[in-house]
């Protein structure tokens, strides 16, 4: 098998990248991570400068990669392969609590499937063979038999349990990977999947009050980062306000409220945006960004906040963050991103990191 030399400016990182392996892949598989979100050729995001060597771009999009940017050298890391040794910039962020975990390829059995709403699925995979390190808040890239490429989901369990992947579901209408996952996956079937992936993670080293934030199943990445905090004896406050329509669309109450009782650090508010003035539910009502701005009384500051969920509750979790003093450096967000999302503009130039 040919192999050929990718050195990477201005860090002087030199790995070996195999034939057709494209120059993302090779880094994230030798524990170098380069900023990157749809993986597909489409948002431009992994774009790099190439100092030396030739390339093929792949299936770079011509709108995430235009052409003038081709001919001075541009590529999309999630694409380009190497015809030979390549010298590349990349834009590559230090960050003292992101620990450097090479990604590696995984074989899971299912173990455990749960329908813990109408729509979402806890999956619990055994893994076979050896155990994955990763840190609390990162996501996986799920292969499923017969559809093409793969699918990013959220470990929901905390990094101690090494030998488990759990996952939480929602059915997407019309999702061929979350159909197959609803209605075909069964007890002992295996699957392969590739992680740890993302740079979503608590930022340990800052202290102070930590505020999660999450929509749907985006609570799944908070579920392990709270985990893994209070299993370590984290005295820092923390706070998980976690919004879904309706009592119906709830889940994993019963466990956070227990977790409250047992920490007195931990503070859990369920909000439902949704649901019938009828219904007899007593706690709070309206959305996320509402719940925490009375939770905090309007006043962010000091504390560092992780978002996680669909890209509306974000962006309105930023807006009330940001008018109660807390600002881009303090706020981390995860949100996968479809085709549709990818060629989108973004809204705003200040969260183009986020």
């Amino acid at each position: 098998m040919t192999v050929h030399k990718l050195t990477i400016e201005p860090s002087d990182d030199a790995i070996e990248v195999a034939e057709g392996q494209t120059i993302l892949d090779a880094c994230l598989r030798a524990g170098i991570y380069l900023p990157h979100a749809c993986g597909h050729g489409l948002c431009g995001t992994c774009k790099t400068q190439v100092l030396d060597g030739e390339i093929e771009h792949g299936e770079a999009s011509s709108f995430a990669l235009m052409d003038f940017e081709r001919e001075e050298g541009m590529v999309l890391a999630c694409t380009a392969t190497l015809k030979g040794d390549v010298t590349i910039e990349a834009d590559v962020e230090e960050d003292p609590d992101a620990r450097k975990i090479p990604v590696r390829d995984f074989k899971g059995e299912v173990i455990a499937l749960d329908d813990v709403t109408h729509d979402v699925k806890n999956v619990r995979l055994a893994l076979q063979g050896d155990a994955i390190d990763f840190q609390a808040g990162q996501y996986i890239n799920l292969f499923l038999p017969g559809i093409e490429g793969s699918r990013a989901f959220s470990i929901a369990s905390p990094p101690s349990d090494n030998t488990h992947v759990e996952l939480q579901i929602r059915r997407v209408p019309g999702g061929a990977a979350t159909g197959y996952i609803h209605d075909r996956l069964k007890i002992g079937d295996r699957l392969s999947f590739t992680g740890p992936q993302g740079r979503f993670l608590v930022r340990k080293s800052r202290g102070g009050p930590l505020l999660f934030l999450a929509g749907g199943t985006g609570v799944s990445s908070p579920r392990s980062m709270i985990l893994d905090l209070l299993e370590e004896g984290c005295e820092q406050r923390l706070v998980l306000v976690h919004g879904v329509r309706t009592q119906a669309d709830l889940y994993g109450r019963e466990a956070f409220e227990e977790l409250a009782r047992q920490h007195r650090n931990f503070h859990y508010t369920p909000v439902l945006s949704q649901e019938p003035d009828d219904s007899g539910w007593a706690g709070e009502r309206g959305f996320v960004h509402d719940a925490a701005k009375r939770i905090f009384g309007g006043v962010f500051e000091g504390a560092t906040a992780y978002l996680c969920g669909p890209p509306p509750m974000i962006e309105a979790c930023i807006a009330t963050l940001m008018q109660g003093r807390l600002f881009e450096k303090h706020i981390f967000t995860e949100r996968f991103f479809t085709a549709k999302d990818c060629v989108e503009k973004p809204k705003s130039p200040v969260f183009r990191r986020l």
